[in-house]
């Protein structure tokens, strides 16, 4: 089976890397409120009703979360990525509810070399990130460092 290895080079401006689905559950929502945002709208269904959310929620971070492994599943995990130095903007649009199903794009903005460090590249991201209806429920935008193909950690 032929693994893609994603370089550098492959992240042109404009490239479009297709995101998930990925299915959101009550339980789901839960167990990560209870390890990380412990808040009633993350934790119990009447809570989330009587907030401004709507029903039960997952944390923003949650969310985050889910968006980070569906960019994990299409590109992160076949491709030469060497890790990102930080988050420029993460906005949480809409709630995401418990029974929801997420998928979205991620948007290649920029890609450059990065001097001070030969063989790799810095590439600018933009993640949008929707409900089943189509809603945007996350924006967010990082930058990610890939090897280059003509590295010489590449061997090429």
């Amino acid at each position: 089976m032929h693994v893609t290895t994603y370089t550098y080079e492959d992240f042109t401006p404009g490239r479009v890397f297709p995101l998930g689905p990925i299915a959101v559950t009550a339980a789901d929502i839960i167990e990560f409120a209870r390890e990380f945002d412990p808040q009633p709208m993350h934790l119990d269904e009447n809570a989330g009703k009587d907030s401004i959310l709507g029903g039960l929620a997952a944390s923003g971070w949650h969310t985050s979360a889910l968006t980070m492994r569906m960019m994990i599943d299409s590109y992160i995990l076949n491709s030469t990525c060497q890790g990102s130095p930080g988050i420029d903007l993460m906005d949480w649009k809409k709630p995401v509810l418990a029974g929801d199903t997420l998928s979205g794009r991620s948007v290649v903005i920029s890609a450059r070399p990065l001097h001070s460090r030969p063989g790799i590249g810095v590439v600018k991201l933009r993640h949008e990130t929707e409900n089943q209806h189509g809603e945007l429920v996350a924006l967010s935008e990082n930058s990610v460092m890939f090897r280059m193909a003509t590295s010489p950690e590449a061997g090429v």
